[in-house]
């Protein structure tokens, strides 16, 4: 028989973990060969359609979450009508609760997996297998499966029981994961040692980890290889402070240039592992922290438990004495917290200086204690996957579509960077959130996507001029453009249009580049010269004019680097 694992990934970079997962607990059984194929939710539904009917498959498991359960459903739906005896499963987080309505709405789906999905997922392929050797066995007697029987939707018992994480053999030793994509999956534990109400992960029990043996079994196989980034999923990495700094310590001894992505809970971090993170090089971990709201009373109200003060602590002192790239995240719509609540929240994350904020409004998931309080609440929500909110007690629907406006703009104007000194300037005369706030009101007619480099730059002149006199216009416009400069080299004719037709530009020829800058070998030159009213090269400002020159190399394969001289 012929096993197709497969899913819809929100981007191409993404590779799954899930399948492979499946695929090595399943590898040594007699009789199934097993193919891995993945899509994106981007490619038309009639390419991917003929693509997985040419594999032939008896049978098809799909991986499904709240990005991909729509247009899954829709493949399968037609992959019935064509070749009506596949076999067609289901498993993943929007599989796995409201299982009876999704099997009635959706009669293709034959089995749906609920939960940690290895075990499952072996015993049924167990059974399909023995029903072409031996009398039809029944699906019913395993747990955390569901199935269809004489016209019934059916479950096997309903269990807590978890799988032994070194028993799951290595994917990656296996060869079933996709290491030439720039983005790879891996996991050292499961579960999550918090209980928020909003997350799938209060539901998943106590924490588990593979142990040492394995992980380092694993990060070595992948840092061997140069993998360019490594994306760990556990929930609450260092919910054990001596593991992860054991980890870590791993990673640091061995890594080749790899770049790590860890979700952690800053305050669970101990001075040891402050020190040990002081030694991390640049560009080589991030940390992205949940702290969702600055209110006490709104994280309890979601069963948040977080030290508010200890946070802020820790996160001052990663951004002041590491190199790891910190990532902040709220949650907007939280109980309790209304628009100017978000502000507050807003401002006190921006204070930390983190290298990214991101700010997404709550999603009511299927199966999270988040869909008890809403509806108690009041809440109003989306029917359809992501479930995003449209409206609590305390946020209107316009409060929402503004704060996803700051959310934009943030990625804009922040969270990519090119906005230091404008920022700074405008962060002289107002808070990041009452900027952020006023401009978002007056961009709610603006596109905010799809603009390049230059109109992106004016975009910001354009809703930042109103809020200063005409002098302070002028010495925004010099801040903007030096940000611009070290962004991409001003072309003659296409300079931004805050900065106009000025005098001061110039594009000198390569022999006149300055002495003593160390250029990449075999790079292509161009300079760019200007006169500011100040000089932005330092720390603090230094009142000008002062001319700078921009020199920018690029090298085949290898992007632009721009030097400021």
């Amino acid at each position: 028989m012929k096993l197709l694992l497969t899913t819809l990934h929100a981007k191409y970079s993404h590779a799954s973990l899930a399948l492979p997962c499946l695929a090595t607990c399943c590898r040594d059984l007699s009789g199934i060969e097993t193919v891995i194929r993945e899509w994106t939710v981007n490619e038309p539904r009639e390419q991917i359609l003929r693509q997985i009917i040419a594999e032939r498959a008896d049978i098809i498991g799909f991986s499904c979450y709240i990005w991909n359960i729509e247009p899954t459903l829709q493949l399968i739906s037609d992959i019935k009508k064509i070749a009506a005896d596949t076999i067609i499963i289901l498993g993943g987080p929007e599989a796995s609760f409201n299982v009876f309505e999704l099997m009635h709405d959706n009669s293709a789906v034959d089995f749906v997996v609920k939960g940690e999905g290895e075990k499952v997922f072996r015993k049924l392929l167990e059974t399909v297998l023995a029903r072409h050797i031996a009398p039809p066995e029944s699906t019913k007697e395993i747990e955390n499966l569901f199935s269809r029987e004489d016209g019934d939707i059916v479950s096997g018992p309903l269990s807590t029981a978890t799988v032994e994480l070194d028993s799951i053999p290595s994917p990656f030793k296996a060869g079933l994961v996709e290491l030439s994509k720039p983005l790879i999956y891996y996991e050292t534990s499961r579960g999550c040692p918090f209980s928020c109400a909003f997350c799938l992960s209060s539901v998943e029990g106590t924490v588990r980890s593979f142990s040492p043996q394995r992980i380092e079994s694993d990060l070595l196989f992948l840092m061997d290889r140069n993998i360019a980034q490594i994306k760990l999923v556990d929930r609450t990495f260092n919910y054990d402070a001596r593991r992860a700094d054991q980890i870590w310590e791993f990673i640091l001894e061995h890594n080749q240039g790899s770049h790590f992505h860890f979700e952690i809970a800053a305050d669970l971090l101990t001075g040891d592992n402050l020190e040990l993170l002081r030694r991390v090089p640049p560009d080589t971990f991030r940390f992205e922290i949940g702290v969702q709201s600055t209110s006490p009373g709104t994280l309890q109200s979601v069963a948040r438990k977080a030290d508010l003060v200890r946070i802020c602590d820790n996160v001052k002192r990663l951004r002041n004495e590491t190199e790891v790239e910190l990532h902040l995240d709220l949650v907007a719509g939280l109980p309790g917290e209304d628009y100017n609540g978000l502000l507050a929240s807003l401002q006190v994350v921006a204070d930390l200086n983190p290298h990214v904020i991101q700010i997404e409004p709550l999603k009511v998931l299927k199966g999270s204690p988040m869909r008890e309080i809403a509806r108690r609440e009041g809440y109003r929500y989306s029917d359809s996957p992501p479930y995003t909110i449209l409206g609590t007690p305390w946020l209107s629907f316009d409060d929402i579509c503004r704060i996803v406006t700051i959310g934009r703009l943030l990625d804009l104007f922040h969270n990519h960077g090119g906005f230091k000194h404008a920022l700074h300037f405008m962060q002289q005369r107002m808070s990041l959130s009452e900027f952020l706030d006023t401009i978002s009101r007056r961009s709610a007619g603006e596109n905010l996507s799809g603009r390049n480099t230059r109109r992106i730059y004016e975009l910001f002149a354009h809703l930042a001029d109103p809020l200063l006199s005409e002098a302070e216009r002028h010495q925004l416009h010099d801040a903007l453009f030096f940000d611009y400069c070290c962004s991409e080299m001003p072309l003659q004719g296409k300079l931004p249009a805050f900065i106009g037709d000025r005098q001061e530009c110039a594009w000198p020829s390569r022999r006149e580049l300055p002495d003593g800058l160390e250029l990449p070998e075999g790079s292509r030159i161009k300079i760019f010269t200007f006169s500011f009213l100040k000089d932005y090269r330092g720390d603090k400002w230094q009142e000008g004019p002062a001319a700078v020159t921009f020199v920018y190399a690029s090298v085949a394969g290898d992007g632009l680097r721009i030097i400021v001289a």
